[in-house]
């Protein structure tokens, strides 16, 4: 048997078929009826933010790299699904966003150009003269929905949910 980097072929076969069952089965249940989702990952699965990141940290590591170099980009800072670029002035950012939405057709970047206020990850930053401020920011959309109580994830994660909202409203 041949293990490279600690991993047997047979152990790496196993996680591919998994993660492939984990991509490809993407069915949830909406108002007492159950839905596939035909593209993407799925909505509210555990495993979501693992997939996404492995592979947002192979787009970044391969064709975004080359662009940041080419373009001049200065700063590229991501969390999530948060992505903060900080460019020089001579490049054109909205040529850069345009590229990288480009790179994949099922991943699209949007862009907020900086203004007085700057809101990332649930964060509003304030610029005030020579100060910064923070408060809470909440998207448009927030329905302040949290895994419901007869959804099909384990208790583990509604419990996680109910944590962070705790953890959060005291911090």
């Amino acid at each position: 048997m041949y293990v490279k980097h600690g991993i047997s072929e047979k152990l790496k076969q196993e996680l591919e078929k998994i993660s492939h069952t984990i991509i490809k089965k993407n069915y949830f249940p909406f108002q007492n009826t159950l839905y596939i989702q035909e593209e993407g990952l799925m909505m509210g699965a555990p495993t979501l933010s693992i997939f996404s990141e492995i592979y947002l940290q192979h787009i970044e590591n391969t064709d975004i790299l080359d662009i940041l170099v080419k373009y001049l980009i200065v700063g590229y800072f991501q969390y999530v699904d948060d992505i903060i670029v900080q460019n020089k002035t001579t490049t054109n950012i909205f040529e850069v966003f345009n590229i990288f939405n480009n790179l994949t057709p099922t991943m699209k970047f949007t862009i907020e150009e900086e203004i007085d206020n700057d809101n990332i990850l649930d964060i509003t930053t304030l610029k005030e003269a020579e100060n910064l401020s923070f408060d809470i920011y909440r998207k448009p959309t927030k329905t302040d929905t949290i895994i419901p109580n007869d959804s099909c994830h384990p208790l583990e994660h509604k419990l996680a949910a109910l944590s962070y909202l705790a953890n959060r409203m005291e911090t």
